[in-house]
């Protein structure tokens, strides 16, 4: 499988950050001679085994918040379309409360209108001349239309409030039962939670004291590593061959510098660390 320059560089910074005894990815450079083949050997080994032990731990951990599942998302999403629907049920109950307001304006000015009429209707009675008359009839025939616009509008508020009413019925339902669903799913986060926290706790302490046995500099090229990968694996072993992680093939040569444990080695496709059965069979549960 080709791989990328930046593929390609990105695992020789990766080398160089994990394996202070080489200069340039897989090139070694001077040692001191009461550095022995043996003491390095050693040494590697005792960093890939602390690695995988540390690897194997934050495995359980991400398991253990795994049982979750989705959960956490679904109590979210709940909450927002909760959130969402009572924004609607108080745009509902405003809109309703403008239309009443508007009801009650309009009767009023239907009111006022037919005192109007009223009150022309009876000076007509007493008017001096037709001119007087024509002008009272033209106030009685323009108060009468303000009273029937009135009229109309007020019942077309009125059934746009019913409308609207029905449509807050709705909304009040099916806020209900979001809030029931709510409750259902944080009861049983809550449960699940109250379940692993208490073994979580325990797995997240194993995991600080084994990050304090590992340097910084092999660490910080750990959860680099970790953080990039999907599954949040940095050190996986050699299965059949094949890279743990992204399961691409390993070469023989590459293959037997991960025995030798002689260097930390990275998947020159995904940047894990390989390990051996050697060290993987070391290390026990957790």
């Amino acid at each position: 499988m080709a791989k990328s320059r930046k593929t390609k560089k990105t695992d020789k910074d990766t080398e160089k950050m994990i394996n202070p005894s080489t200069g340039t990815a897989g090139s070694p450079v001077d040692v001191p001679e009461t550095t022995t083949e043996e003491s390095i050997e050693k040494t590697v080994k005792s960093k890939l085994t602390a690695l995988y032990r540390l690897q194997s731990i934050d495995f359980q951990i991400d398991r253990l918040r795994s049982v979750r599942g989705e959960l956490p998302l679904e109590v979210q999403d709940l909450e927002d379309e909760i959130a969402g629907l009572e924004t609607r049920v108080e745009k509902f109950n405003s809109e309703i409360q403008e239309l009443e307001t508007e009801i009650s304006n309009k009767k009023i000015a239907a009111q006022e209108s037919l005192e109007l009429i009223k009150k022309y209707e009876a000076q007509q009675m007493n008017v001096r001349n037709n001119r007087e008359y024509d002008s009272l009839s033209k106030e009685i025939e323009y108060q009468t239309l303000e009273a029937q616009l009135a009229e109309k509008k007020m019942k077309e508020f009125a059934a746009e409030a019913e409308a609207k009413r029905e449509l807050l019925k709705d909304l009040d339902e099916e806020l209900a039962e979001r809030q029931k669903n709510l409750e259902e799913k944080v009861a049983e986060l809550n449960d699940i939670v109250a379940e692993t926290e208490k073994d979580e706790a325990v797995l997240l302490k194993k995991s600080e004291e084994q990050r304090a046995r590992i340097e910084e500099r092999l660490l910080t090229a750990y959860q680099r590593i970790r953080d990039n990968a999907r599954n949040g694996l940095a050190v996986v072993p050699v299965e059949r061959d094949a890279c743990g992680g992204c399961f691409n093939k390993i070469p023989p040569q590459r293959h037997l510098d991960i025995r030798l444990h002689k260097k930390i080695i990275v998947c020159e496709y995904c940047g894990r660390i390989l390990v051996d059965d050697e060290i993987m069979n070391s290390v026990q549960d957790v």
